[in-house]
């Protein structure tokens, strides 16, 4: 190491220059960024649910909807009626609309004399109380409509736009939101549906990308001034945590990537993460930097890298081990933010070795920060007070710490059992946000905003066929979870009724041979538009769809569906697939579970075998990662007790601590081997080492706790919520490091940490 700290002082001009120009070129490709909001993209391109729902998009048409929904005390009042008319006529004109479905698109079939009559669901507003009656009565009698684009209490009403394949939500939804804010009145109209829920989260994650960044900044540096009190002590981590962030950003495009919401947490992270480095650079800069040292700059730039650049290595590459353990996750954005993440790790491991020894060794030796390490002296900085209070509890009761310790690993340990998932989009935001209150509404109201198809394949107007279409939907319907349910089997049905109205209850089924069913369909085409259909069969009559909207939101409850469903119809040769967002969403919350469940072990097992090697001991991996393991069962413990549910932002909370908190305990291991080998007793040594690199452990943690606690402030919950555990699991890894770290190590007197025998 010598002869590497004698080329970074003799080409330090070059590593200074090198490390700008690397971060101008990454930072000059940032602003080709963007952001994909769709929930889709979040799932490998093969995933069955994923390809499924394009087919059916493909079938179909485009099956994305966004909904105008209008809420007073009576639908069919005159003043309601014309104003629904009047946004379906301006929402159908939107370009990138595909097909508008409202009270006035929508069809009411009728008989007459043999003959099937085809009109608008709302032919004509009623002009007295009379005929909106007979106008309710009719819709109660509509499959189509009623339930469907009207509430059973006819007070939401919603205009249904279908959209392209290839339209932008950018474009479409502010376009629909300019009609809605043309009409007055009394009604509460919104807007709703998953291309609304894309925007407003674009929307978001752009107001968190410009608050959250400052924010971290701004605290990081009041943190790192009041941890060192010196300007070179806050300008060069800063400098690498910039440097970091600039780097692995401008990588975004260059991979061809996208910033999802969880990529709202990278530059915070390495906010957090990447100044560790340095900050353990700079503690030990001030430990060299005392008066009775007559170092000279070049001199301390050098012993820097001599002695951190070992562990500072090691723990940059377990926390790199740590985040890469996203790659296991199949969710998308979290592998990319693995990937991300651990090459801006890398880049602040090598700036804090090369690049902060390179500055220091340029600048004059600053005022010395007030160090003792003198038992007896009673005016020993609040920091060192309280280190040294933790060596005297931990020399004094180590056994005691650790019976502790497994007292709360249990209790810890049984709120895992409450832990739940959720994927749902609307849990992303607060119960008063629009996108929240709209969804509420819909399921309330309409039938559900999460939707489940089923696509069927064969002759579709065999009655064969259509009576099992029609049972399956009859079935989805009787689900308590299913709001609403739309089948060509239903329309075919209904046409029977309008058929044969003298004896309706008879008639309410599907004919017994194709023929009358083909005559049905027929009949409609002379009064009707047959595109009526095609959101339902394809006009071959080779594909027809059942879709159940579900009216919850909770992700457990879409699996249940989703698994009632699939249990139902396994074996039926006559389902070609099923899809829909509710069945990503239920792919989407395994993906989650089973991430976290392989990103946890992995990275559990990578720590600990970097450990084992380092110290060259099997000891080491199992006892380094006892704190993790504790840190884990209390994260998930108080998860499960405060009913935070485990979702795409929580998910990675495992690798994340992991790769970080185990930080702290390689650093305090590697100076208390050091102080053990130079003759001091076991309990002076704790003292020792928690006096001097205990100083660099407790500012690295609260570097990380400090910039993650401006999650707090997110526009979305989930990450709020990280924000929050990440603070709590560090918290619980700085303990376990300054107190059961050297409780163990003074109980068991691990063989690693001996001397040497030559």
């Amino acid at each position: 190491m010598k002869n590497l700290s004698d080329k970074i002082i003799l080409y330090r001009w070059p590593i200074i220059v090198g490390f700008v120009l690397i971060t101008i070129v990454l930072s000059i490709q940032i602003p080709r960024t963007e952001i994909d909001t769709d929930m889709k993209s979040q799932l490998p391109a093969n995933m069955t649910s994923r390809l499924n729902t394009d087919k059916i998009d493909e079938l179909f048409g485009g099956t994305e909807m966004l909904m105008v929904l209008v809420q007073t005390d009576d639908i069919l009042n005159p003043g309601t009626l014309r104003k629904v008319r009047k946004i379906a006529k301006k929402v159908n004109r939107v370009e990138g609309v595909d097909k508008v479905m409202s009270l006035f698109d929508l069809k009411s079939i009728k008989g007459e004399s043999g003959a099937m009559i085809v009109d608008p669901a709302v032919k004509r507003i009623p002009k007295n109380n009379k005929e909106k009656e007979l106008l309710r009565q009719e819709i109660r009698l509509n499959d189509i409509v009623y339930g469907n684009v009207v509430s059973k209490d006819f007070t939401v009403t919603s205009v249904i736009a279908m959209l392209k394949d290839d339209v932008s939500d950018q474009e479409v939804v502010p376009a629909v939101q300019s009609i809605i804010d043309e009409i007055e009145g009394p009604e509460n109209i919104l807007i709703g549906g998953l291309p609304y829920s894309r925007v407003q989260m674009g929307v978001k994650i752009k107001q968190d990308l410009k608050r959250l960044m400052p924010a971290a900044i701004l605290i990081m540096l009041v943190f790192l001034y009041v941890c060192f009190r010196r300007i070179r002590g806050v300008i060069l981590p800063f400098l690498v945590v910039i440097m970091s962030i600039l780097f692995a950003m401008g990588f975004i495009p260059v991979f061809g990537w996208k910033i999802h919401i969880i990529t709202i947490i990278l530059p915070i992270f390495l906010v957090a993460v990447a100044n560790d480095y340095g900050i353990h650079l700079i503690a030990k800069y001030q430990e060299y930097n005392l008066p009775q040292n007559k170092y000279s700059r070049k001199n301390i730039a050098k012993l820097l890298f001599q002695s951190l650049s070992r562990p500072v290595l090691l723990t940059g590459l377990t926390t790199m081990a740590g985040i890469l353990c996203l790659g296991s996750h199949i969710l998308v954005p979290a592998k990319q933010l693995g990937v991300l993440a651990a090459m801006g790790i890398v880049f602040a491991l090598a700036a804090s070795l090369f690049f902060i020894p390179a500055v220091l060794s340029m600048m004059p030796r600053s005022r010395p920060v007030f160090i003792t390490m003198d038992e007896g002296h009673k005016n020993k900085p609040l920091l060192e007070r309280l280190l040294w209070f933790f060596g005297d509890v931990v020399s004094k009761h180590p056994k005691s710490i650790l019976i502790f310790a497994m007292i709360l690993a249990v209790v810890a340990g049984m709120g895992i059992f409450r832990v739940v998932v959720d994927t749902n989009p609307s849990s992303y935001y607060e119960k008063d946000d629009p996108v929240v209150v709209s969804t509420n509404l819909i399921d309330t109201h309409l039938g559900g905003s999460q939707n489940i198809s089923i696509v069927y394949e064969g002759d579709i107007k065999d009655p064969v066929l259509l009576h099992k279409i029609d049972r399956m939907e009859k079935r989805l319907e009787s689900m308590n979870e299913v709001g609403n349910t739309v089948s060509v089997a239903r329309v075919v049905r209904q046409m029977s009724r309008a058929l044969h109205d003298s004896n309706e209850a008879n008639f309410d089924k599907i004919p017994d041979n194709r023929n009358a069913v083909a005559q049905y369909f027929e009949l409609y085409s002379m009064s009707g538009d047959p595109g009526d259909f095609e959101k339902m069969v394809d006009f071959p009559y080779k594909h027809a769809v059942v879709t159940a909207r579900i009216n919850k939101t909770s992700t457990i409850v879409l699996n249940q569906v989703v698994d009632r469903m699939q249990e139902i119809l396994k074996g039926d040769r006559d389902v070609l697939l099923i899809g829909g967002f509710g069945v990503v969403l239920s792919d989407l919350a395994h993906a989650v579970v089973n991430g976290q469940i392989v990103s946890l072990f992995l990275a559990m097992m990578l720590v600990s075998v970097l450990l084992m090697l380092l110290f060259r001991s099997v000891t080491a991996g199992f006892v380094s990662v006892i704190p993790l393991a504790l840190s884990m069962l209390l994260l998930f413990g108080l998860m499960g007790l405060f009913q935070i549910e485990l979702n795409i932002a929580t998910a990675l909370l495992s690798s994340i601590m992991i790769g970080v908190g185990i930080d702290y305990t390689i650093h305090f291991l590697w100076r208390y081997r050091e102080e053990y080998r130079s003759g001091l007793a076991y309990a002076e040594a704790v003292h020792k080492t928690l006096l001097t690199t205990g100083r660099g452990i407790i500012f690295n943690a609260f570097s990380v706790i400090v910039g993650f606690s401006v999650l707090l402030i997110s526009s979305f919950l989930p990450v709020r919520f990280f924000g929050f555990l990440v603070v709590v699991s560090i918290l619980a890894c700085l303990i376990g490091a300054l107190v059961l770290i050297p409780a163990l190590c003074l109980v068991i007197k691990p063989k690693f940490l001996e001397p040497t025998v030559k």
